[in-house]
């Protein structure tokens, strides 16, 4: 009998000493200045943890109130402004990044859970500056974009970066680097804003007045603008988001009106992408922005000399558009161009059955999709151009504008036709932009073999495509078997298969890691649930592996958006080309922003730093 109640005597001995154990730990760290703390009660273990951290939160607050440098007429309010809650609210908006790494202690489960949350004050410090290099990332992403005339995510990143340079302690302190010189970020970035937006120019190239179509030269800095949103006032109300890509856009007007002088916003919140990121979105609820007048500007319709400069200007635009730089041109071209001008024929005339017979059925059945995906209208004269694609031609391209009044979004794309041996159209896709072209075409030019560049841009195009008109079947195709899919968060590099499961837990990272099956069920709801997917690849570099043949990694910064939901983010891919008619994906990652865990071993402002990219592997 001794032997017997020897046993659970010595386990409530054991539990009593973890106890007792824990209990001297905490007040430990109650007694410790290092440490910030926070005691929360509860019926359950869940309950006392979430109060212990609002408790935590509060003395936080408590000692950042007089730190933080918050302007009243900077708050976001109805006229009722408190600064407790205003502070409080921005120190809670770190909950969603670092602070979520507090540490706990259980210090009692009866007769209610008694819960210590704890952090180190030098910890408190570093989420803050974290903030400011989330600021600066931001400020990086906003300068490359305006160098290749992405004004949309120019001002996009600009704009948050602002947001969140609010959040931090001193904003009025920070200073970014540019040109050489340190800027005060709080003056810099509304300057350049505003004089992003001086640099903006839209001019009447074509106008019907009858059925209200007007067709758009839009500039940055007397160049083609590479990718612009904005609303117009039609005469009656404003418009749904529009695009304009590499200088051309279309507005509709009402009918029969004349329209001299149309008002125009420059889209630059971007408030629906920024729900991707918590932390982001609470932020932009709390401040308001700054003045921005120059978002407001004028459309004038011209003279009629002024319109036929506009539009022959325009044309010269498109011509650029179908071209393709360090590729196969085809010779004879002519043989293509009758089948082409049918095709734009039809879509003219909405006689989409009459041109069946130019297209493969599944090719036909890619077209039948395209031309209902939204209200499909042509834009001003196509100039077409013809290369060589292994032993098919493509041909670029076609401008199209696509509009989707019941969900609030027209995009610009500029369509490409890709036809078989049998002079069969097999293939149409959404072209890339020009600066996204530019980057292919004009790549390893000398290196990589001929074929490469086309291969790789044709395939880009037609991934980007298949999401828009809802290929299942093809994107099944074109994932390995046993392709690694991660989608819906930050990467982080496994190069040790030992050390997969730590990072798996790892609770720095979120993330969703897919089978293909898995992958493909997801996107299979996805696409029942949308009416509409539009991608822009809005920027990418390209490198080739050092093993395993023509096998390619694509770094690409996406933006992605559907009726019910819109984000950005930076998309990897592992392709597989050495059958580069039947190229295969064997990694597809994506992350919605720079992960400070991820390859840490790069200079901030790397290209690479804080991504995933083709050499981890």
């Amino acid at each position: 009998m001794k032997r017997l109640l020897f046993i659970p005597l010595l386990i409530c001995c054991l539990v009593l000493y973890g106890q007792n154990s824990d209990v001297e730990k905490a007040e430990q760290i109650k007694a410790n200045d290092a440490y910030v703390t926070g005691d929360g009660f509860g019926e359950t273990m869940d309950e006392a943890s979430s109060n212990a951290i609002k408790n935590l939160l509060s003395k936080i607050s408590v000692g950042l109130r007089s730190s933080l440098d918050v302007k009243t007429t900077e708050v976001n309010n109805n006229g009722d402004i408190d600064m407790e809650r205003v502070i409080n609210d921005v120190v809670s908006t770190y909950t969603q990044g670092t602070l979520r790494n507090t540490d706990e202690i259980c210090i009692a489960t009866e007769p209610e859970f008694h819960v210590l949350r704890y952090i180190k004050r030098t910890e408190i410090q570093q989420i803050f500056t974290e903030r400011i290099e989330r600021v600066k990332d931001y400020v990086r992403g906003a300068v490359a974009a305006e160098k290749k005339g992405r004004v949309d995510n120019a001002l996009r990143y600009y704009y948050w970066a602002y947001n969140l340079l609010k959040s931090v302690e001193s904003p009025s302190t920070v200073k970014f680097e540019y040109e050489g010189v340190q800027r005060f970020l709080i003056n810099w970035i509304p300057e350049q804003m505003r004089e992003i937006m001086g640099k903006l120019k839209m001019d009447v190239a074509s106008y019907n007045q009858e059925n209200g179509e007007m067709e758009l030269l839009v500039t940055y800095d007397e160049n083609p603008v590479t990718s612009l949103d904005f609303s117009y006032f039609d005469g009656a109300q404003w418009s749904t988001p529009t695009s304009a890509k590499d200088g051309i856009a279309q507005i509709d007007m009402r009918p029969n009106v004349k329209a001299s002088n149309i008002q125009v916003k420059y889209e630059y919140a971007y408030q629906k992408q920024a729900r991707q990121d918590a932390e982001l979105e609470m932020v932009m609820n709390i401040f308001n922005g700054f003045p921005l007048p120059q978002a407001n500007s004028n459309i004038k319709l011209g003279s009629k000399g002024e319109i036929k400069k506009a539009n022959k200007q325009l044309e010269e635009v498109i011509k650029q558009e179908a071209k393709a730089e360090n590729t196969d041109k085809v010779a004879g071209f002519n043989i293509y161009m009758p089948l082409v001008e049918k095709v734009v024929a039809a879509i003219k005339g909405k006689d989409y059955g009459s041109v069946r017979e130019l297209f493969t059925p599944e090719g036909y059945q890619m077209f039948d999709k395209l031309v209902h995906y939204g209200n499909a209208t042509l834009i001003g004269n196509a100039s077409y151009s013809f290369y060589n694609v292994l032993d098919k031609v493509v041909c670029r391209s076609i401008p199209m504008k696509f509009t989707f009044r019941n969900n609030h979004r027209t995009f610009v794309e500029d369509v490409t036709l890709t036809f078989n041996t049998d002079l069969k159209i097999e293939a149409i896709a959404f072209g890339l932009d020009q600066a996204a072209k530019n980057d292919i075409f004009n790549k390893a030019v000398g290196k990589w073999n001929d074929n490469v560049r086309m291969v790789v841009a044709t395939f880009l195009e037609n991934y980007k495509t298949a999401f828009a008109l809802k290929r299942l079947d093809y994107i099944e195709s074109i994932f390995d078997d046993n392709a690694v899919i991660i989608t819906g968060s930050y990467v982080k590099t496994v190069n040790n298969p030992r050390e997969k499961n730590k990072y798996l837990d790892n609770k720095n990272v979120k993330y969703n890691k897919h089978s293909k099956e898995s992958y493909l069920k997801n996107l299979e709801q996805s696409f029942r649930s949308n009416q509409f997917i539009n991608i822009r690849f809005t920027d990418n570099d390209i490198s080739k592996m050092g093993v395993g043949g023509e096998l390619y990694g694509i770094q690409i910064h996406q933006d992605y958006y559907s009726s019910s939901y819109s984000d950005t983010g930076y998309l990897f891919l592992m392709v597989d080309m050495n059958d580069p008619k039947s190229p295969i994906i064997k990694v597809r990652t994506w992350q919605p922003e720079r992960d400070p865990n991820v390859n840490a071993q790069f200079d901030r402002g790397h290209k690479f730093y804080g991504l995933f990219y083709g050499g981890n592997f």
